[in-house]
């Protein structure tokens, strides 16, 4: 017999913190992943958690709480596989551990990863960006904290999570003006602010209250901005704005939406993919390849290049001006 709750103990203290030293949100994501596994047994075995053995979770098992987490709770299929991921990570550190069970654990480790389509990227052109960013009421002191922290996203396409995560300390707005901030990976990287950002922010620090180690971007009670509470106020300040910009009613505006702006802009500017993939702290250059898909005024330049020679330029169709139509209809 072999007990669960010791080794997925182990797995946290040992592996994740000590060893690996994971990022919080690593730390969260395969958290959450166990509770809800932990829950499903529970439900299904009828014993507590910490009753339970490493062989009840086995390959079948595993597979059937793969399958409730779509079928039931409705998770797509990458969030799926992404608490694959997360129970894959604690059996590999068991096939080091317990090795006693090496067929039960390579059988759950042989889970395969469900393939799902894949969807072109969602970003905002010029005026849906102008619009959004006009929609805080900056009269108040949430307002002009919030138009500052959507101009800061768009213009540098920081994650949410480095976003909410910047102290005032990290900012350097004199000659060269950028904002450092650790990122995915643990990577240190510095990002150039504009002068629209660099203005805005320097308003912002006279404004703001607390110390340079202190959130930039803090509550009224001065603590940090949840990931939540800046994914809310994007969907608060997007619907304000799609009255007066119609097309951003039909766009799903999120967070990691503004960062995929910030690189197709880049893309549309002429960037080399290469400076957009450090611009964004990416690992690989081909993780930009998604912008290309995405933009579809980069792929008309391309196809202009190739039309024949001494051949008359194809020109989209554009709808006549009303009031010519109006007069020629008389």
């Amino acid at each position: 017999m072999t007990p669960l709750a010791p080794l997925l103990e182990a797995f946290f203290t040992e592996r994740l913190f000590k060893q690996r030293q994971a990022s919080p949100h690593t730390i969260s994501a395969y958290r959450d992943t166990f509770r809800l596994l932990l829950t499903f047994a529970q439900q299904k075995l009828g014993r507590t958690p910490s009753q339970l053995e490493l062989k009840d979770l086995d390959a079948p098992f595993v597979s059937a709480f793969l399958d409730q987490l779509q079928g039931k709770r409705g998770n797509s299929v990458r969030t799926r596989n992404a608490r694959l991921a997360a129970i894959r990570s604690f059996f590999r550190y068991l096939s080091l551990e317990e090795p006693g069970h090496a067929a039960h654990i390579q059988r759950v480790l042989g889970i395969p990863q469900k393939r799902s389509d894949r969807n072109l990227i969602g970003f905002l052109n010029r005026l849906e960006v102008d619009a959004l960013l006009s929609a805080p009421d900056t009269s108040t002191w949430i307002g002009r904290r919030d138009h500052t922290l959507l101009l800061v996203a768009v213009q540098t396409g920081l994650r949410v999570s480095e976003l909410v995560g910047l102290c005032a300390e990290q900012l350097v707005l004199t000659t060269g003006p950028h904002v450092r901030c650790r990122g995915k990976g643990r990577k240190e990287r510095c990002t150039p602010l504009t002068k629209q950002a660099t203005k805005a922010l320097r308003a912002w620090l006279n404004e703001r209250a607390g110390g340079p180690a202190d959130p930039l971007f803090p509550t009224r009670r001065g603590t940090r901005l949840s990931r939540d509470a800046v994914e809310r106020l994007v969907a608060k300040y997007t619907q304000a704005a799609s009255a007066t910009c119609h097309s951003l009613a039909k766009k799903r505006v999120t967070p990691h939406v503004l960062r995929h702006t910030t690189a197709v802009h880049l893309l549309q500017a002429g960037v080399d993919r290469s400076v957009i993939a450090l611009w964004l702290g990416h690992e690989s250059v081909e993780t930009t390849q998604m912008y290309l898909d995405a933009d579809l005024s980069t792929k008309e330049a391309a196809l202009e290049k190739t039309r024949p020679t001494n051949s008359r330029a194809a020109r989209r169709y554009a709808p006549g001006d009303r009031l010519l139509a109006f007069l020629s209809s008389l």
